[in-house]
């Protein structure tokens, strides 16, 4: 099953990267693909519940496609976003082809207690504790 869901994000991964390329984005869309939600990582400078909520914030697929469904929205109707649609759609996929990645490396959404501890299992070795 694991093989399954994997493949299944590597699947949603390329059809993010296609659909940048079918929208010609510039080379830096694919660095900020690669790299740019993890800022939220900055978020466990203050503690891992604040660093939880931020991560995944920004690795939380639903947000992902808000932000491009926000994208599609104004390109039809005038949002008073002051972002341009595409840039808004771009970022969605960004979004979310990002946590496909994360995904598809066993990264999850995390939960307050730890960085290594997300809805995918433990990532490393589980913390020691005194109740084994």
């Amino acid at each position: 099953m694991k093989i399954l869901i994997r493949l299944e994000e590597l699947a949603q991964l390329l059809v993010c990267i296609i659909t940048l390329a079918m929208h010609a984005e510039p080379w830096w869309m694919y660095v900020l693909l690669a790299l740019g939600p993890d800022i939220g990582m900055l978020g466990y400078l203050k503690g891992p519940r604040t660093g939880a909520f931020t991560y995944n914030l920004l690795h939380h697929k639903g947000i992902a496609l808000m932000v491009a469904g926000a994208g599609l929205g104004s390109a039809w109707l005038t949002l008073p976003l002051g972002i341009p649609a595409p840039l808004l759609l771009s970022m969605g996929i960004i979004l979310y082809g990002h946590s496909c990645m994360d995904r598809l490396l066993g990264y999850g959404l995390k939960y307050g207690d730890s960085f290594q501890h997300t809805h995918l299992g433990w990532i490393g070795k589980r913390p020691v504790t005194g109740e084994d």
